[in-house]
């Protein structure tokens, strides 16, 4: 558990927890994120460990280290991961939230790590190997696989800021546009990148005849869909400062900034 979830990552989705309640409410809030912050990453730990083991992706590198399964065992893996997800929700439970606050919270969670979300879109994945998905089939995949977590992080950050109707809607549309623009640079990188600055094996979509939006798309094609998702993002973030003196994004718009941006 320790070895997947404390080695070397990006830590998107902790970061957006505490960007999206620093941005409505400051400090404070912020402070007020710690559980839910970890227990977004344990998820995504317990994701990542699971998405590599033989039956499913079957990857031997992971943030530029042998993948759990390699390191330790498969069985080892499968458990950890199980105990990840676990360690997500007992997280929440012990955290000072107020209990309605929680409730919502782990309801938010759960609902996007799911059969409604994240485990569909990997499910979605797996029986896309060696078929051709339309540009809509794609989108609907990664929008669950890996949107989903990415827009849970942001609306539970929103939430402890105590986020209105409005200020919640805005946060979502500017979270799935990043989660979306996460995959595009993902599939791009794929292609444009090589092993060592990636952590993890270049290439690796294409040998398995998966779909990507490169492949549907062209790299230029691919580009130009990853642009329009940071500016749908950027205009979310406006939307989201609109009569709202007190609110700051400039740390979301810097997320954005980097998800298109990135290298690795």
């Amino acid at each position: 558990m320790q070895y997947a979830a404390l080695g070397p990552g990006k830590r998107l989705r902790p970061a957006l927890v505490y960007a999206c309640a620093l941005a409505l409410a400051g400090d404070t809030a912020a402070t007020q994120c710690h559980q839910a912050a970890a227990a977004l990453e344990c998820i995504h730990a317990y994701s990542l460990v699971h998405d590599d083991l033989p039956a499913m992706d079957d990857d031997d590198l992971r943030r530029g280290r042998p993948t759990c399964h390699i390191q330790f065992d498969e069985a080892t893996a499968i458990l950890a991961g199980d105990a990840l997800q676990c360690q997500a929700f007992e997280l929440l439970v012990q955290s000072d939230l107020a209990p309605p606050l929680k409730v919502q919270v782990i309801g938010e969670l759960a609902n996007a790590a799911g059969a409604r979300g994240m485990v569909a879109g990997q499910a979605i994945d797996l029986a896309a190997v060696d078929h051709t998905l339309t540009l809509t089939q794609l989108e609907k995949m990664h929008r669950l696989k890996t949107g989903a977590l990415i827009v849970a992080s942001a609306r539970v950050g929103a939430l402890i800021g105590g986020a209105e109707a409005s200020q919640l809607s805005a946060i979502t549309r500017y979270a799935e546009a990043i989660g979306l623009a996460f995959q595009v640079q993902d599939d791009i990188l794929d292609v444009t990148s090589d092993t060592q600055v990636l952590g993890k094996t270049q290439g690796a979509d294409a040998a398995r005849n998966k779909p990507t939006y490169v492949s549907l798309l062209g790299l230029d094609g691919a580009q130009a869909k990853a642009a329009e998702l940071h500016q749908q993002a950027s205009l979310a973030l406006q939307d989201l400062r609109a009569g709202a003196e007190n609110i700051s994004t400039d740390v979301l718009q810097q997320l954005a900034d980097f998800i298109v941006k990135r290298r690795h």
